[in-house]
């Protein structure tokens, strides 16, 4: 049991349905995807969807990058349920139904913003060997509004009543006003707000947005290649992964009261932590390549892991390695899912 109370931890972001498939190279080619990236949908995108489900057995998980790692914590935690919050838009429709289901089975506290305008969004998880390509159509998650669904006073207690709070660098691209609420909030009061890169183009599309957030960012995650594009347009001179973080970390603050901690994953290698005045690695645990399943949902079952830990208080060496765990687990299995109970002590 865990001295953790309900609501304690809060995220925000783009609930999708995932839309997960193995698929063949000439899919890639045809829709002209990377083997391993993330993307928005255009318009050249817009018959994959249906294609996907018709051509190859699919799997529908509920997903959206702060999704998944608010549902990741509240199965390490166990109980008490509903230790996660998660804000997010979606459609009045099936698909709007089967999240709400989904996040319900997980014990997650999703408050959706409903809306009509637009469906439910989704997101094609086109999987070879070990790689994933993802497809995102924000659709409705596109929508949330502020002052509809965050600034209602309901909503709003169930912000104030976290200590830890979560958002995928995503949610950049739809409301950057409800971000810099949030994470106001969290810096007046002392406690701790995280974010995410989350992909190459956040760093380089949506800097602006970004480096809005950053001064009030306590822990930033990202992984290597989000690394590597956050130094390229923060003109940090060097590729040093551990010169990054350090660089990062440096960026000016807001609430003085904490030291910036930056954590880069590096896939198999080891992860990279600055935290106070040092540079920490922590090994990742080892893998049989053939036990990996699907690398989907790896980097928010990291963070899933870590903001565990954050929220029950452990050191940081052992939110790492709940971190390291959660991945782990996930990249074993099809999707961002997992077995009933964590076996991590």
């Amino acid at each position: 049991m865990s001295s953790v109370s309900s609501n304690s931890l809060f995220g925000m972001g783009n609930p999708l349905l995932d839309i997960c498939a193995v698929v063949d190279k000439d899919f890639l080619d045809k829709y002209s995807l990377k083997p391993n990236d993330q993307i928005l949908a255009e318009d050249k995108h817009k018959a994959l969807f249906d294609e996907l489900v018709k051509k190859f057995k699919v799997e529908y998980h509920a997903g959206g990058a702060t999704q998944n790692s608010i549902k990741i914590a509240q199965w390490m935690i166990q109980e008490p349920h509903k230790v996660g919050t998660f804000f997010g838009c979606i459609g009045k429709d099936k698909f709007g139904e089967i999240l709400q289901q989904k996040a319900a089975e997980a014990h997650v506290d999703a408050h959706y913003y409903e809306q009509d305008q637009e469906p439910t969004g989704t997101c094609a998880a086109c999987i070879t060997g070990d790689n994933r390509s993802l497809v995102a159509n924000l659709a409705a998650a596109n929508c949330y509004k502020k002052e509809k669904h965050l600034d209602l006073e309901e909503n709003w207690e169930l912000v104030e009543k976290a200590k830890v709070y979560y958002i995928a660098g995503f949610f950049l691209t739809v409301s950057l006003e409800s971000i810099l609420k949030v994470a106001k909030h969290a810096s007046e009061k002392n406690k701790l707000f995280c974010m995410n890169l989350s992909a190459p183009f956040i760093c380089q599309f949506f800097k602006d947005n970004l480096m809005q957030v950053m001064p009030y960012i306590d822990v930033l995650f990202g992984n290597e290649s989000e690394a590597a594009a956050f130094a390229k347009e923060q003109d940090f001179e060097t590729k040093d992964i551990k010169e990054i973080a350090k660089k990062a970390q440096a960026l000016t603050k807001v609430n003085t009261k904490r030291q910036r901690i930056v954590v880069f994953t590096q896939g198999k290698d080891e992860t990279i932590m600055a935290h106070s005045d040092k540079i920490e690695t922590f090994p990742v645990l080892k893998i049989d390549p053939k036990d990996i399943v699907d690398t989907n949902g790896a980097g928010d079952a990291f963070v899933g892991g870590f903001l565990s830990g954050l929220v029950q208080e452990k050191p940081l060496d052992q939110c790492v390695r709940a971190a390291h765990y959660s991945a782990n687990v996930i990249i074993r299995r099809a999707g961002c899912t997992f077995p009933e109970k964590p076996d991590f002590k």
